[in-house]
């Protein structure tokens, strides 16, 4: 009897004896041809500065090549001088031209949830009266509940073991319950993007579930989006199996999704929802390609190396209050004898913050005091001194005079531990935050420009005779 085939790939109905020989097949295709497929796409990099070509959209000095303008977000990290040399300078983060450390405060010193407030303003342009935010929480929280069926159809009936990947499927499949999923008016984009940030918490938490209960073999825990609650409050409640958190673990997350809601036009994942959009493309297909963009290691899944370096420090250092063994280990990652190998001390250095992360330094306050209530100040002071002590270390060692300020994932790393937030959910959560500044983004480029982006790439490759293939 024919039956389907969960393997490497998949190869539809065939039978397990079938399965097995062709992906042997595959395998050795694949392998015989891998050097084949270095020799003919490697690149040397001194044809970069041949053709003056800005690898990576960088700058020789670093800094991002300007491709557009924009009124959502300003990330100030450095100076230039008249020459085009960075000067290095402290972090300022804007979001509409307001100081993000100006939200984050005012929602400490009024203890209230702000992630809400500062989604309206990265959307509206402005600050919300509060007549205007209550109004904004209302429609967020009748839109917190999933499409009827589409929890158990699109994902718990089609688990997959990376939530992040899942989250890209579930937002594509969203078009299908639309019924004007392509028109790109202001008013209608601005509709799904609040049906995409209402639904986000249930999204990422019924994956997360669904990915533990199919692959982990984990009891399943589902609970019904609450329409009163934030943000913050939603997803803790969504992810946890008894639903349970504290007031200021949720304020802890709530201030964490603030600062990770939006940073720019320049950033992969906002620069991809640009490049998407510029296409004329649905609001899903731009968002699910900014989800992919984040996910990358490289970006939103830098939180996660931390967190990989943070067990691997612990693995090896038999008391992490003796700082003399820490110091030791971080020598160790920089000789890359420690943790992945890369010589990098994650958490540390940004491409754009020169100085300061505004956004670590911030984290960071609330993180102090989530420590010392629940007793975790041994581990905090852990990444306190990985931030004072790191830069330093990586200077002696490599001789490099550039300042390695803490950044965001280093703390939000130690914010994540401090919840107990599954690691799967770390990069998902960013998403969750991320999502209000994407549609920003996405509403400026639809209405503030009206050309397709198209970026030109210099081919290198040398001119060849087509040969038929019977001479080959």
């Amino acid at each position: 009897m024919l039956s389907t085939i969960n393997t490497e790939g998949g190869f539809g109905n065939v039978t397990p004896q079938e399965a097995r020989f062709l992906k042997t097949q595959e395998d050795n295709f694949i392998n015989s041809r891998a050097s084949l497929l270095r020799k003919n796409n490697n690149i040397d990099t001194s044809l970069y500065d041949k053709y003056n070509v800005k690898i990576g959209l960088r700058n020789k000095n670093g800094t991002g090549v300007c491709v557009g303008l924009t009124r959502v977000s300003d990330v100030h990290g450095y100076e230039t001088d008249e020459q085009g040399n960075k000067i290095p300078a402290p972090g300022k983060l804007l979001y509409r031209g307001i100081s993000v450390e100006n939200i984050v405060n005012a929602c400490i010193s009024e203890n209230r949830f702000g992630y809400e407030e500062t989604s309206y303003l990265l959307l509206f342009g402005k600050l919300p009266t509060e007549y205007e935010l209550n109004d904004y929480k209302k429609i967020l929280g009748a839109r917190r509940e999933l499409p009827k069926g589409f929890a158990r159809d699109t994902i718990l009936g089609s688990p997959s073991r990376s939530v992040m990947n899942q989250l890209a499927k579930e937002v594509l499949a969203l078009y299908s319950y639309d019924n004007k999923p392509d028109d790109i008016s202001a008013e209608n984009v601005f509709r799904q993007s609040i049906q995409l940030i209402s639904y986000f918490p249930s999204l990422l938490a019924y994956s997360y579930q669904a990915k533990r209960s199919h692959f982990d073999n984990q009891s399943l825990h589902l609970h019904y989006p609450s329409s009163e609650l934030s943000t913050a409050e939603n997803i803790l409640r969504l992810i946890r199996p008894t639903g349970e958190y504290t007031d200021i673990e949720a304020k802890l997350l709530d201030i964490a999704m603030i600062l990770h809601a939006e940073h720019g036009g320049g950033n992969n994942s906002t620069f991809t929802t640009h490049l998407v959009s510029s296409t004329g493309t649905d609001t899903y297909s731009a968002i699910a390609a900014a989800i992919g963009s984040l996910k990358g290691p490289k970006h939103g899944g830098a939180n996660l190396a931390v967190i990989y370096m943070m067990q691997d420090l612990k693995e090896n250092v038999t008391d992490i209050t003796d700082f003399k063994q820490v110091e030791n280990y971080l020598r160790k990652v920089i000789k890359g004898e420690a943790n992945d190998g890369s010589g990098l001390i994650y958490g540390l250095g940004h491409a754009v913050y020169t100085l300061s992360d505004p956004r670590a330094q911030l984290l960071k306050r609330m993180a102090r005091r989530l420590a010392e209530e629940n007793g975790l100040m041994d581990e905090f002071m852990l990444y306190d001194f990985i931030e004072n002590t790191g830069s330093r270390i990586f200077s002696e060692m490599t001789g490099s005079d550039v300042v390695l300020p803490a950044n965001v994932d280093l703390y939000s790393g130690f914010v994540y531990h401090a919840l107990n937030i599954p690691l799967d959910l770390a990069t998902p959560i960013f998403a969750a935050a991320r999502i209000s500044g994407w549609c920003a983004h996405r509403i400026e480029e639809l209405t503030g420009s009206n050309r397709i982006m198209r970026p030109a790439y210099k081919c290198i490759a040398d001119d060849q005779p087509y040969i038929p293939i019977a001479k080959r």
